[in-house]
C-alpha cells in the first residue's frame, strides 16, 4: 500500500520531527469541474518545500505565497480557503470554467496522530481521521471501504488506506508488474500462490500474501463490491479453483490469463464443474483492454486499465468478448 495520501503524511511527520513547520491542505468540497476530487492533499512546509496537489499547480502556487506573504501566519489550527468563487478567480488559478474547490489549511502541531494513522495503514487498516475545525482537534476511528469523505463546515472526516483490493492468484513476473502498478493506484494488493518457491522476491512488502489454496483464499478475504480477482498462474488447477469460487462472490471484476483458445476451454471446464451460465459470463478472459500487449508490463497496464475503467464506472465489452492482451489467438 502506498498511496498518494500516505506519502503526504509520511512527509508531514518527517518534516515536524525535523523541526520544520508545517501545513496540511485538504480538499473538503468542489463545485462544478475542479482539477483534483475531495480529499486530495498537499503538505507544504515552512520553507516552500511541498508534496502532494490540490490542482494543477496555480493554486499551490498561490498557496505558497500565502505562507510568504504571511496570509498563513501561526496561531490559527484550522481556516478554510475558498478558489474559483469568480469566473476570473477561477481563469487566474487555471480551474475549468465555473469550477471552485474548498480546502482546509491545518497547521500540524501534534505529529502523534499522524504516527498512529500511518502505524495502522501500514497494518492494512482502514482509518477514519476526524477534525474539528474549531480547535484543530483529530480523533482516529475505524472506517469502512464504503466510507467517504464527510464535510459539514465544522468537522471534516476523511477516510485513509485503500478501500480497494486486488487478489492475484499465482505469484510470477506478471503477478508483480500487476502489483507494483496497482499500489500505486490505491489497491491493496493480495496473493495466493499454494507453490513455496514463487514467494522469492516479495519481501518488500508489495503485496500481503493469503495463505492456503486459491478457492480458500477467495473465501477468506469475503470479496465485495470493492474487490477484484485475477487467476494468472496458467494452472487451472490453480486457477480454475479460486475462479469457480470468485464468479459467484460480490467481486466487481474477476479476470483469467490466456489466449482466446485457452479463455473458451476454461469456460467449458467451469460449465462442466457446474458452475451456472450466469456466472460464467462474468469472467474476464482474455484480460484487459486491446492495447497491443505483449510483454508483462504491457499486459500489466492492459489488466490494470480494464479494473480501473469498472472500477470507475465505465463499461467496458462484455467479458466473453474477444480480446488481444499480449495473449496469442
Amino acid at each position: 500500500m502506498d498511496s498518494a495520501d500516505l506519502n503526504v503524511l509520511r512527509s508531514v511527520l518527517a518534516w515536524r520531527q525535523a523541526g520544520q513547520r508545517v501545513l496540511l491542505y485538504t480538499v473538503v468540497q468542489t463545485w462544478g469541474s475542479a482539477p483534483r476530487p475531495p480529499g486530495a492533499m498537499l503538505a507544504l512546509r515552512g520553507d516552500g518545500m511541498l508534496i502532494g496537489s490540490v490542482s494543477g499547480g496555480c493554486i499551490e502556487d498561490d498557496l505558497i505565497e500565502r505562507l510568504r506573504d504571511g496570509r498563513s501566519a501561526p496561531g490559527r489550527p484550522v481556516s478554510l480557503v475558498t478558489y474559483g468563487v469568480t469566473r476570473e478567480e477561477a481563469a487566474r488559478f487555471g480551474l475549468p470554467c465555473g469550477g471552485t474547490l474548498r480546502l482546509t489549511e491545518e497547521e500540524v502541531l501534534d505529529t502523534a496522530w499522524v504516527a498512529a494513522l500511518l502505524a495502522r495503514c501500514e497494518n492494512h487498516e482502514l482509518v477514519a481521521r476526524e477534525l474539528e475545525l474549531a480547535s484543530g482537534a483529530v480523533s482516529l476511528h475505524e472506517a469502512s471501504r464504503g466510507d467517504a469523505l464527510r464535510f459539514d463546515g465544522q468537522r471534516l472526516r476523511a477516510v485513509y488506506g485503500p478501500r480497494w483490493r486486488l487478489l492475484l492468484i499465482g505469484a510470477g513476473q506478471l503477478s508483480r508488474y500487476v502489483g507494483e502498478m496497482a499500489r500505486m493506484l490505491d489497491f491493496e494488493v493480495l496473493i495466493c500462490d499454494p507453490r513455496e518457491e514463487f514467494a522469492f522476491g516479495w519481501e518488500d512488502g508489495t503485496a500481503r500474501f493469503v495463505p492456503g489454496m486459491p478457492d480458500d483464499a477467495v473465501l477468506a478475504i469475503e470479496p465485495d463490491e470493492r474487490t477484484a480477482i485475477v487467476a494468472l498462474t496458467h494452472d487451472p488447477r490453480l486457477d480454475d479453483m479460486a475462479l469457480l469460487t470468485a464468479l459467484q462472490s460480490r467481486a466487481f471484476y474477476v479476470g483469467a490469463l490466456g489466449s482466446r483458445v485457452n479463455s473458451a476451454k476454461r469456460r467449458e471446464r467451469l460449465a462442466f464443474l457446474g458452475l451456472a451460465a450466469a456466472d460464467i459470463e462474468r469472467l474476464h478472459g482474455p484480460i484487459g483492454l486491446p492495447i497491443g500487449s505483449r510483454v508483462p508490463a504491457e499486459i500489466a497496464l492492459s489488466l490494470l486499465a480494464e479494473i480501473v475503467a469498472l472500477k470507475n464506472g465505465i463499461a467496458s465489452d462484455a467479458p466473453s468478448a474477444s480480446r488481444a492482451c499480449g495473449q496469442p489467438a
